[in-house]
């Protein structure tokens, strides 16, 4: 790409073709802000690009990756992102929307993933120095305002015992009430008074607020 140049590819493939090396070229900086980890309709194009990018922290390489809490909700997401965390990537989680996906490379090239749509995806490059920088500003004000992701996790969790958390794992598996009393050998009403107090702990309004509040919590695992 040229200076201050705009392009528009679709679908992920062609992504790759015209910005894989972007990817493998990254020698000081990349930050990535995502509504989840779901990013990219073809996971295979995410690993060949993402899979080439230097290690983390190798010649001074940083990697920040900007999340909100439903990249939490599910115990795998969570493996995920607490691996990379281990493996040198910052991650934080904001409280903020974010949206679909936006890249910095360099602080000197920027893609910007488009809305869901019937079709291949499109993305938005960018090298336009107002451009970039004006959107690594917002990236960094929504970065300073987030938590660590081991500190957003640990932070207010409730404490919950085993029958506590069987009783989680038996909403989680949307049994009924009935089912699920009956596995947990308790009565119904016993139950729905733990799923009553399993809700307050949690601070949730419904049943599947609860399930959202303890994946974005580790609570599920």
């Amino acid at each position: 790409m040229t200076a201050e140049q705009v392009i528009t590819v679709r679908g992920d493939a062609e992504l790759v073709a015209r910005a894989g090396h972007l990817f493998t070229g990254v020698r000081h900086e990349f930050v990535c802000a995502a509504r989840d980890l779901a990013t990219w309709s073809q996971p295979e194009a995410r690993h060949s690009m993402i899979g080439q990018m230097p290690d983390p922290g190798a010649s001074g390489l940083a990697v920040r990756k900007l999340y909100t809490p439903v990249a939490l909700v599910d115990e795998a997401s969570r493996t995920h992102l607490r691996e990379a965390v281990a493996r040198g990537i910052e991650v934080r989680i904001s409280s903020t929307p974010l949206p679909h996906e936006t890249i910095v490379i360099d602080r000197r090239v920027m893609i910007l993933a488009g809305r869901d749509q019937p079709g291949p995806r499109e993305y938005t490059l960018t090298t336009s120095p107002t451009l970039v920088s004006g959107v690594y500003a917002l990236f960094t004000a929504a970065w300073d305002a987030a938590t660590e992701l081991t500190a957003y996790l640990r932070g207010d969790a409730p404490h919950l015992d085993e029958d506590s958390r069987a009783v989680l794992r038996a909403l989680g598996a949307g049994h009924t009430d009935e089912t699920a009393a009956r596995h947990l050998g308790l009565s119904v009403r016993t139950y729905r008074r733990r799923v009553a107090e399993l809700m307050e702990a949690l601070d949730a309004g419904s049943r599947f607020q609860a399930g959202l509040r303890a994946g974005e919590l580790g609570l599920t695992g």
